[in-house]
């Protein structure tokens, strides 16, 4: 079966422009358009009437495009897939997971192939190369995750931003003047992940506004990793007295160095992660947290999804407020 990319590939476009000049969505110009209709008539692709059509010829299946890329925990990534596997099957719907690459590819053939009738995106990047093609093609989207523009797309995901200041914020009620932020892996800042750059932008505002010493370090999810970090962050910021960890494999290890190296949490340093309620419960020391609520994001991006389907309007953006708990590992800074 020829396919949208087969067809992107003939003309020399994206997949996305094939959408818009065989769709009308968007302008597209005569000699691109022109080019693009030669190629699917050599090729003999028909583009798929979509998910859109009637009730009775769709397939029941909502896709997941979830590329597995380094930096990704999967431990993470899999209690949003299974909140979105058990959401989708409460609206009679089965799940298709795509974890290849950037995933155009896979979402193309969804549009080809009428796989699935709808499909949700996570990882989602500030500049994603998945959104222009989200945007041209008929097959119904919803993002866990906000990009740097969002127009035309539906997209709901904690408010990272406003988590990043609320971790700031509770370190400096409790006196604590010197900070530091352990993050997700280099490459996913590399990547320009949205969750990832927006709470490092929530924290060093949060910080800068209430004239905190602050730092962001970027961290492998290995012990070794933790250790040295410990050690650096030690060394480099002796009056360190608060640290949030966004980084889920991060927690034990680091309570586990921040000791080895005399400190005690949250006596001599308060920690404050931002992650799954049920992590943060059940590190080794409970941890004061913000948390991602996976099983909620999940849960409301397929409603949205089945809106759509159904022909109902959606917001364009959807961001749940964040919400800290304190546990055992913030304390008021010692004088």
């Amino acid at each position: 079966m020829v396919k949208i990319t087969d067809v992107a590939r003939r003309a020399g476009v994206s997949p996305s422009t094939v959408s818009y000049a065989l769709s009308g969505k968007r302008p597209i110009s005569d000699a691109t358009r022109r080019r693009v209709q030669a190629a699917a008539r050599e090729l003999g692709y028909r583009p798929h009437p979509g998910a859109r059509g009637p009730a009775d010829r769709r397939s029941k299946v909502l896709a997941l495009s979830l590329p597995l890329r380094s930096g990704v925990h999967v431990p993470v990534v899999t209690r949003f897939a299974v909140s979105v596997v058990t959401a989708a099957r409460t609206h009679d719907h089965d799940v298709l997971l795509l974890t290849h690459g950037a995933g155009e590819e896979g979402i193309g053939r969804l549009a080809d192939t009428a796989a699935a009738d709808a499909v949700v995106v996570m990882d989602v990047q500030l500049d994603d190369p998945r959104l222009p093609l989200l945007r041209a093609l008929p097959l119904p989207s919803v993002l866990i995750g906000v990009p740097a523009d969002p127009d035309g797309l539906t997209c709901v995901d904690l408010d990272f931003h406003a988590a990043g200041e609320l971790c700031a914020d509770h370190l400096a009620r409790l006196g604590h003047r010197t900070v530091a932020l352990v993050g997700s892996p280099p490459e996913v800042y590399l990547r320009r992940t949205a969750y990832a750059r927006r709470l490092v932008q929530g924290f060093t505002a949060a910080a800068d506004r209430q004239r905190l010493a602050s730092s962001v370090h970027p961290c492998a999810d290995d012990r070794d990793a933790a250790r040295a970090l410990a050690e650096r962050l030690l060394r480099e910021q002796p009056g360190l007295t608060g640290v949030v960890v966004h980084n889920e494999p991060l927690i034990d290890p680091l309570i586990d160095a921040f000791g080895r190296l005399g400190l005690r949490i949250p006596g001599d340093l308060s920690l404050v992660a931002v992650c799954p309620a049920p992590v943060a419960a059940g590190a080794r020391l409970p941890v004061t947290s913000v948390n991602v609520p996976s099983t909620e994001l999940g849960a409301r991006a397929v409603r949205l999804l089945v809106r759509k389907l159904s022909g109902a309007s959606v917001p364009q953006v959807t961001v749940l407020p964040p919400r800290l708990t304190e546990r055992a590992s913030t304390a008021p800074r010692r004088a």
